[in-house]
Parts: structure tokens; C-alpha cells; sequence
């Protein structure tokens, strides 16, 4: 089985950092997401990884070859024309069944539902009440995929699309892909699910499986509620220092310098950074950062940043430098 990893094609949301670091490596309880990720592969038999990425390509490759002990592919997406386009990308390379993840999620979920199925296809789903925010995947009595319905008025359904599929029908899927890019674009894109539904149409199969959790990493919000998440389900690691007040669950890397400061509750500090003076809660804050006299409750601090007397939210990309005027 091959593995296509869209990092393009679905848009970007954490701006401030996402033109220094790819999304998927953002990091979340001390790890990037993708690594969060590519956790749930064990168990498959995997032949190789294709990855379709946007910008700061060279990142992506350098960090999956180093971390990854399996083949991979690296194909750029230069026209963001939508998920269909993108996964479209691998079509030249794939010559096996395929499970298309999309990395601006943690899901928790047994993929080896795979060896056990004859489906045409999975598609995993969350129940969720919020479901006017998704595209809603609706089924049969069975189980089996009959139709997906972007954003529903009424509730049709509440079992969220979450972006993980599993295609043993590949060369239907092109063909659903063809339809699609043939078609005029749906809300100004080119939609995977569209495709899926095509298929669906022509006789094939998907049956849906709801995972266990699913976490979303794509917006500031819904990271930090993800760091929480994880870090209380035992991603946490705590150290202590003198003078310091800490609130679990934190994630305190070797190499924390921390004085005089209350860290906590919901708090990743990575290698490097240097504490002082300060209270940090519900806060994320990237390697050998500077935070001298600051107040952060739900803030996101990437890699080297300097930041003096700031107080409230704030989300700030790799080597800012920022200093508050005295009150």
C-alpha cells in the first residue's frame, strides 16, 4: 500500500507561521503533527510515502527522509486548485491501493480496519454537534458511504469528514478525479469528495469507520485545545525549577531555563528558551525563545522569538522580536 500525504491543497489557516514552517511540522505536546500522525501507519504494510507539498518543500523533505524509515516521493503542487488536484499529483507514481491522510489533524483510530475489510474504500468520520461546520458523510444501514454534504442546514448527518480515506478502487478514483477536474469548480475548488462521490455512483463501495478522537491543528484555537488534549492523555512532561510554580499538565523540554515564573496549566516549552518573570498559561513557544515580563494566556511563540512585557494572546512567527511599551 502507498501513502499520499496532501500538505497542499487544502489552504492555509496559522499564518503568521506557516511562511517558516510547513503546517504539518508545527509542533503540538512537544512533536510535530505529522509525527502525531504517521504514529498510526504502524501496524500497515507501506511501500512508500508520496508527499504532495506546497511551499517550503525543502523542509518537508529534509525533516520526513531524516525521520521516516520508509521510501518517499516528494511532488510539488504549484496551483492550489484543490484537494482533487493535489491528490491528482500522485497518479503517475501510484500502483497500489493508497490511504490519503491529510496532516492538520491528530486522530486516534485502528487503521488496520484496512487488512480486514473488502470494501472499495474507507472514509473515517468523527460524530460531532457542531456539524454545520463540515462536510457530513451519510450512510447506509450497513455502513457504506451514500453521500457527502458540505456544511448541511439540517442534520443530515453528524458524522464529520475528517480527511483520512483508504482507495482500493485506484483506478475508479481516477476516474472519479477526471469527472471532477472536467466539471466546473465546487465553490472555487476541486473537491476529493466529489470524487468519492462519483464512485459511489459507478457502483463502488466505501464503507465509513468513526475514529476515536480527532483533534484538529489548523487554527490557532484548535492547536492549543489540541497541545491540552494531548498533554493530559500523557504526552506531558514536567520538570521542576527553584522559585517556580508549575501547573500540569506542561511539556518542558531538556534545556529550559525558567525563573521566577508560574508555568501552566497547558503549557510546551521546547529546547532553549529562557523564561523570566512571567506567566505562561494555554500557550505553545518554539526553541531558544526569549520571554522576559510577559502575561500569555492562549499564544502560540515560535522559534527564537524575543518578546518583552507582552500581555494577553498573541501568535508570533520564528524570530520576531517584540518589546511592549511600559503601562
Amino acid at each position: 500500500m502507498q501513502v499520499i500525504i496532501p500538505l497542499a491543497g487544502k489552504g492555509t489557516r496559522l499564518r503568521p507561521h506557516t511562511h517558516l514552517v510547513p503546517k504539518p511540522l508545527l509542533k503540538v505536546a512537544g512533536r510535530p503533527v505529522m509525527d502525531w500522525v504517521m504514529d498510526r501507519l504502524d501496524g500497515l504494510d507501506v511501500s512508500e510515502l508520496i508527499f504532495i507539498t506546497g511551499h517550503l518543500k525543502e523542509q518537508v523533505e529534509a525533516y520526513a527522509r531524516a525521520r521516516y524509515p520508509i521510501p518517499s516521493r516528494y511532488v510539488e503542487q504549484k496551483v492550489q486548485d484543490g484537494t482533487a488536484g493535489a491528490v491528482n499529483l500522485a497518479r503517475p507514481f501510484v500502483h497500489e491501493p493508497v490511504l490519503i491522510i491529510f496532516v492538520d489533524t491528530v486522530f486516534e483510530a485502528d487503521l488496520t480496519l484496512i487488512n480486514r475489510t473488502d470494501a472499495d474504500g474507507i472514509i473515517w468520520a468523527k460524530e460531532v454537534e457542531d456539524y454545520q461546520r463540515f462536510g457530513v458523510v451519510v450512510t447506509d444501514r450497513q455502513g457504506y458511504m451514500t453521500k457527502i454534504v458540505e456544511k448541511p442546514r439540517t442534520p443530515v448527518s453528524k458524522l464529520a469528514n475528517i480527511g483520512l480515506y483508504y482507495i482500493r478502487a485506484v483506478d475508479s478514483l481516477w476516474q472519479g478525479i477526471d469527472h471532477v477536474l472536467a466539471a466546473p469548480k465546487n465553490q472555487g475548488e476541486y473537491f476529493l469528495t466529489d470524487a468519492f462521490q462519483w464512485m459511489i455512483e459507478h457502483g463502488k463501495r466505501i464503507l465509513t469507520a468513526e475514529v476515536g478522537g480527532w483533534y484538529d491543528c489548523g487554527k490557532l484555537d484548535t492547536l492549543l485545545e489540541t497541545n491540552e488534549i494531548l498533554l493530559r492523555k500523557g504526552a506531558a512532561r514536567r520538570r521542576e525549577y527553584p522559585g517556580v510554580t508549575i501547573h500540569d499538565p506542561v511539556y518542558i523540554e531538556d534545556g529550559v531555563a525558567i525563573e521566577r515564573s508560574e508555568i501552566g496549566p497547558n503549557v510546551s516549552l521546547e529546547e532553549g528558551t529562557r523564561v523570566a518573570d512571567s506567566r505562561l498559561a494555554n500557550t505553545i513557544v518554539g526553541r531558544d525563545a526569549r520571554l522576559t515580563r510577559v502575561r500569555l494566556d492562549g499564544a502560540m511563540i515560535g522559534n527564537a522569538v524575543v518578546a518583552e512585557g507582552l500581555t494577553g494572546s498573541a501568535s508570533l512567527g520564528d524570530h520576531s522580536e517584540l518589546t511592549a511599551a511600559p503601562a
